[in-house]
């Protein structure tokens, strides 16, 4: 009887403890989590990011060629106008159910933590990639674009306005800014090693990489409104300029590549198999031209004249390999050695960075608000932010100084003030961006430099120009019809010629 009344009472005393504890915890498998750290979320969203970016589809079959930096020699029909529904699908989903819900995820748990190093870096990455994408598509879903886990309409999301999209990154970009600089490393010991873009301790200084880099993307959202909203323009580029931005090359944010064979730059990953992308005509001519010393970086000789750089005009009438052998290649740090066709380049090739936003680009900003007289700058102001431009954009891709003293001094190259000064901005620009075909293409939209782009001869009829824009995913019809069709009554016609918002 004891033995039983003491079983009795082992039994009750265990139930009372399970009424009292959470057994749910019993169901969670720990080799199966279901949230994952924001270090692991940060790292994965950016080199997914920078992967889709970075593609083959999305920079050398479609805004490399926009831009007329590379020229398909094969397979022209993207160089003609039409780039694949599946691509642009693909494209879109890619962003949307990946780094975007990853990063909000990393958001979420700095801001509960209150840990603005950690959910700084992640506030800065999603406007990157919104501004990427509503520069591709001009309206698109932004405000309600991430509560797919709410259900109902939350799955259909309404289409925001260009502008409304640019204002709203323009006011997460300067709270970001804000709070890491206010934050303090007493219980916010940030990405460290998790992030991959900077990687150091966020708070070794009040002007640390992340805060330059979301002042110097805001600068780069307000130049891009600079004609549709020239009030506001201003007002962010002041703000902008006064917050600290990218001072050096040793602040651009990019992603080195640790070419390890998983991990390799996506244009080493794509020369290692196809050989039909050449460099653009208008872009050889132009480098050529100015005696450009990035046109042997940027670009290989032929193969029929080793002496000799050329450039396939985009949207030809050869749709052959005819002119494969003479016309350039791009330059051998794209490519990843042994490849399919022949041995080209280095194993080091797969390791060459991707960038997403360089001092180079910042210069060029500051150069065109100083001749504009916007931001507090001034016209006296524009020749040295050129200058440095030019000479950060050489000395980053390998040249030397010496090299970027000798161009300034050539004729077309050395700064002219005024209208001619725009346009040399501009057309160094449009250089310097070379690998960010998206940007370069922006920047010809809403610029028109350089003049010399022009379509091609054998552009399909239904695009008789060099695209605007890109056509929404055939998808968004069957799920988010209601949404795309008011994006498409308000912005106009859903095609490649239809201008958006801050295209003037």
């Amino acid at each position: 009887m004891r033995f039983m009344r003491l079983t009795v009472a082992v039994v009750s005393v265990a139930l009372l403890a399970a009424c009292q504890t959470d057994l749910t915890a019993l169901n969670k498998d720990p080799n199966n989590p279901v949230t994952a750290p924001s270090t692991s979320l940060f790292t994965n969203a950016v080199q997914s990011t920078m992967t889709t970016y970075q593609n083959s589809f999305n920079t050398l079959s479609m805004t490399e060629l926009f831009a007329q930096h590379v020229a398909q020699g094969q397979y022209i029909d993207e160089d003609r106008g039409h780039i694949r529904p599946g691509s642009i699908d693909l494209l879109w989903t890619n962003l949307y159910a990946g780094p975007l819900p990853d990063l909000q995820k990393v958001i979420a748990q700095g801001d509960a933590a209150k840990q603005p190093s950690t959910s700084g870096p992640a506030r800065v990455m999603q406007s990157f990639i919104f501004e990427y994408m509503t520069d591709l598509w001009g309206d698109i879903p932004y405000a309600g674009a991430l509560n797919g886990e709410s259900g109902g309409d939350a799955f259909r999301p309404k289409y925001d306005t260009q502008k409304d999209i640019y204002y709203g990154l323009l006011k997460t970009l300067t709270d970001a800014s804000a709070a890491m600089k206010a934050g303090t490393s007493v219980n916010d010991p940030g990405l460290g090693s998790a992030d991959p873009i900077y990687g150091a301790s966020l708070f070794s200084n009040k002007d640390a990489q992340w805060v330059k880099f979301a002042n110097s993307l805001r600068a780069r959202l307000a130049m891009q409104m600079i004609k549709a909203d020239p009030a506001k323009a201003a007002t962010e580029l002041t703000a902008a300029f006064a917050g600290g931005m990218m001072a050096s090359n040793a602040d651009n944010a990019m992603l080195s590549w640790p070419g390890d064979g998983t991990y390799n730059n996506p244009w080493a990953t794509n020369f290692s198999t196809r050989d039909d992308h050449r460099m653009s005509k208008v872009f050889i001519d132009t480098l050529v031209a100015l005696a450009d010393p990035r046109l042997k970086i940027f670009a290989q000789p032929t193969k029929a004249d080793p002496a000799k750089y050329a450039g396939e005009l985009n949207a030809s009438e050869v749709a052959t390999s005819v002119n494969l052998n003479t016309t350039s290649r791009p330059g051998v740090i794209f490519y990843p050695g042994a490849t399919l066709y022949g041995t080209v380049g280095t194993s080091a090739g797969k390791a060459t960075p991707s960038y997403l936003m360089t001092f180079a680009e910042v210069s060029f900003i500051q150069a065109e608000a100083a001749e504009r007289s916007v931001g507090g700058l001034t016209p006296g102001q524009a020749a040295g932010f050129y200058n440095a431009g030019i000479t950060a954009s050489i000395t980053q891709w390998g040249g030397t100084a010496a090299e970027a003293a000798t161009y300034l001094a050539k004729p077309g190259v050395a700064y002219t003030p005024g209208s001619v000064g725009l346009q040399q901005i501009g057309l160094q620009k449009w250089i310097a961006l070379f690998t960010q075909g998206d940007r370069a293409w922006a920047e010809w939209r809403r610029t028109g430099n350089p003049a010399s782009i022009k379509p091609g001869p054998a552009m399909y009829a239904d695009v008789p120009g060099v695209p605007r824009r890109l056509p929404y995913p055939a998808g968004e019809q069957s799920t988010n019809k209601t949404s795309l069709n008011e994006a498409v009554a308000r912005q106009g016609a859903d095609t490649y010629l239809t201008k958006m918002w801050w295209d003037k």
